[in-house]
């Protein structure tokens, strides 16, 4: 299913990724496409992960995958596009909600970097709107030091 945009003055817009760039820019924030050629080029790339990887009803070994393939780089990342909080940020949070949703605590810590991200995503804000807060456990309970 693509969504599509009608507005009153010209054609449909179709497609998430189009009409998500096309409001940012309505709205004049620019910025959240990126600043240079190459943070452009890495929300676009991320963008397009997100259509091509994340919408389809993922099975679990293709969502254990996205998990990994984000948790390795946002490694050493605050953001998707390295230090801006960009649009790819914005909509690879509401392409992950229902899989954040549901993971237990032993994988949300399996996958922690992509934890970090996304609870600093959720609190970001006006992102999280109407969807559910989800739980990160803030302390260890256990650990492997005596």
């Amino acid at each position: 299913q693509v969504p599509v945009l009608q507005s009153n003055n010209g054609p449909g817009l179709r497609g998430l990724m189009t009409i998500a760039a096309h409001l940012v820019r309505q709205a004049r924030r620019e910025q959240l496409l990126g600043s240079t050629a190459e943070e452009k080029a890495v929300v676009q790339q991320w963008l397009e992960y997100r259509v091509t990887r994340v919408n389809g009803g993922s099975s679990k070994e293709e969502t254990r995958t996205i998990l990994k393939d984000l948790n390795m780089h946002l490694e050493d990342k605050v953001y998707l596009a390295g230090n801006i909080f960009t649009l790819a940020d914005i909509l690879m949070y509401y392409g992950l909600h229902h899989i954040m949703v549901d993971l237990t605590v032993q994988e949300k810590e399996k996958y922690l970097n992509v934890s970090r991200w996304f609870n600093h995503i959720q609190h970001y804000p006006g992102v999280r709107q109407h969807l559910s807060d989800v739980v990160f456990i803030k302390n260890r309970l256990y650990t492997n030091a005596h």
